[in-house]
C-alpha cells in the first residue's frame, strides 16, 4: 500500500446477533486484512457494553492468531489500572510464545467502561495515578528484568513483546516521548487533541531500546461502498446506532425512532456525539484514500488504524477491501 493501513476491530454485536458470530465475523475480517496487506488487527477491552464483544481481549487474540498466519495481533488496547502488570505479561507473554513475531501489546488508562463497572472490576479511583510505574514494571517482566525481586513472568520474560502507548490527549503523548514508546492517538472517536498531542510527542521524545524515533498510529472511521450513496446511506445508519447507544441506558428507556434520533442530533449534545466521528471517511475506495492520505497528513501519522464500518460483516470486510485495493492503485 501506498500508507501503511491496520485494522481495529471492536468484535461489534450486531443486533439480534450473537458474541459467537461476532467472533466468528473478527476471524473473516482479520483473514480478510491479512489477505490484503493490511499491517496488524488491534481489539479493544471494553466492558458491560452489549454491542462490543471484545472484552477478555487477549482470549480474543488468541483464537484469531489461530485462524490467521502472517498478520501482527495486539491490543489497542488493555487497560493497564484494570489489570496486575505481571498478569498481563503472563498472558501475552503466553501469546508471544505461540505466536512469535506477531503480537502487539497497546496500553491505556481509562477504565473502558462506567463507574458501576469500574467497580465490578475492583478498580479504585485512582488506579490510574500509576500508569506510568506500571507500564514501566509491566517492560520489565517482558525483557526478563523484573522490578520486583524474585518474581518472574512465566512465560513472558524475554519475549520483549512490543508496548505502545494509546491515549486521547496530551497525558499519553508526553508519558509515550518519554518513555520512547510508539504512540496511538485514539481520534476515531476523540478527535479535539490529535495534531496537539502529535506535536508534543514528536517533539519530546527520546530514543529507547524499542524505538529510535518516534512513531505515530492514527484511529480513524472508514464506510467505503460500491458507490457514493451506498455508503453514505451506511454511515447514516452507523451515526444513528452510536447515538443509541449513548442515550439508551437499561431495559426502560424507550425506543427512538429514526426520524427521533435525527431530530435529536440537531441539539448541542447530538452533534457532539456526531463529532466524535470527525475522522471518517465516507465514498467509494478513491474517496477514501484521498480522505485517508489527507488524514495521514494532518496526523502526522506513520501508519493509520482503520475501524471499518458497517452495520454488517460483509460490509465490513468490502470496506476493509475497496480501500486496500484504493491503496495500492494509488501506489501504481
Amino acid at each position: 500500500m501506498s500508507l501503511t493501513l491496520s485494522i481495529l476491530d471492536l468484535a461489534p454485536i450486531a443486533p439480534g446477533e450473537s458474541a459467537r458470530a461476532s467472533f466468528e465475523a473478527s476471524v473473516a475480517l482479520a483473514q480478510a486484512a491479512e489477505r490484503n496487506g493490511y499491517k496488524r488487527v488491534w481489539y479493544a477491552e471494553h466492558h458491560n457494553m452489549e454491542s462490543i464483544a471484545s472484552s477478555a481481549t487477549s482470549v480474543l487474540i488468541a483464537h484469531i492468531a489461530a485462524h490467521t498466519e502472517t498478520i501482527r495481533l495486539g491490543a489497542g488496547g488493555i487497560m493497564l489500572p484494570n489489570h496486575a502488570p505481571l498478569t498481563i505479561a503472563e498472558q501475552f507473554g503466553t501469546l508471544e510464545t505461540l505466536h512469535p513475531g506477531r503480537i502487539d501489546l497497546g496500553l491505556g488508562r481509562a477504565p473502558g467502561s462506567d463507574q458501576a463497572t469500574m467497580r465490578a472490576l475492583r478498580r479504585d479511583h485512582s488506579s490510574a495515578e500509576s500508569f506510568p510505574q506500571d507500564v514501566l514494571e509491566l517492560q520489565a517482566y517482558l525483557r526478563g528484568q523484573s522490578r520486583i525481586p524474585g518474581v518472574q513472568a512465566v512465560p513472558g520474560a524475554g519475549t520483549d513483546v512490543p508496548l505502545y502507548i494509546l491515549g486521547s490527549s496530551l497525558f499519553g503523548a508526553q508519558l509515550a516521548a518519554a518513555l520512547g514508546l510508539p504512540y496511538a492517538f485514539a481520534s476515531h472517536f476523540s478527535p479535539d487533541a490529535l495534531e496537539q498531542a502529535v506535536t508534543l510527542y514528536r517533539r519530546e521524545f527520546k530514543p529507547s531500546a524499542q524505538l529510535s524515533e518516534p512513531y505515530v498510529i492514527a484511529g480513524a472511521n472508514v464506510v467505503a461502498a460500491e458507490d457514493a450513496d451506498e455508503a453514505a446511506r451506511d454511515f447514516e445508519a452507523l451515526r444513528r446506532i452510536r447515538v443509541r447507544m449513548f442515550i439508551t441506558r437499561g431495559p426502560s428507556t424507550p425506543e427512538y425512532t429514526d426520524e427521533e434520533i435525527d431530530a435529536f442530533l440537531t441539539t448541542r449534545e447530538g452533534r457532539g456525539i456526531a463529532h466524535m466521528m470527525k475522522y471518517t471517511g465516507v465514498g467509494t475506495g478513491a474517496d477514501v484514500r484521498g480522505f485517508l492520505e489527507d488524514f495521514a497528513d494532518l496526523a502526522q501519522a506513520d501508519e493509520v488504524i482503520v475501524a471499518h464500518q458497517s452495520v454488517t460483516s460483509a460490509g465490513r470486510i468490502r470496506s476493509l477491501e475497496l480501500t486496500a485495493e484504493a491503496m495500492k492503485t494509488a501506489k501504481v
